[in-house]
């Protein structure tokens, strides 16, 4: 599987995680087929942020009610790992839904992708557009 993300998303991935370098970031990627054209931060909602992360609820019901008006798809999710690396971690293994979602999980200037499916996850090769 092949991904191309926008030059803008990317650099606003990289931007969340270095805004708050100490915690967890997260948000959306949103675009059309394999195409993310827009990286939507969102609060982690999460308890503990230094090292977990959760989707704020509202954010994630407003995407999909966009793309059912003929917004842009949610393609995946994107979060941080600031003392870790950029593989999905066994808290994101436990937690990710089996969906073919796409994960982008940013590491200090690393970012990698990763589909989520009923056998895991697996490496997404991801092209900057």
């Amino acid at each position: 599987m092949r991904v191309s993300i926008s030059s803008e998303a990317l650099a606003a991935i990289r931007a969340h995680a270095a805004a708050e370098p100490g915690h967890e970031v997260c948000g959306l990627l949103l675009g059309q087929a394999a195409h993310v054209a827009t990286a939507l931060p969102t609060a982690n909602v999460a308890a503990d942020t230094h090292r977990h992360f959760e989707v704020d609820p509202k954010a994630l019901i407003a995407a999909y009610r966009a793309e059912r008006a003929g917004g842009l798809q949610l393609l995946g999710y994107y979060h941080s790992h600031p003392q870790g690396s950029d593989e999905p971690s066994p808290t994101d293994r436990a937690c990710a839904a089996p969906d073919g979602k796409l994960w982008l999980i940013v590491a200090g200037d690393e970012v990698r992708a990763w589909s989520a499916g009923t056998g895991g996850f697996r490496a997404v090769q991801m092209i900057e557009s």
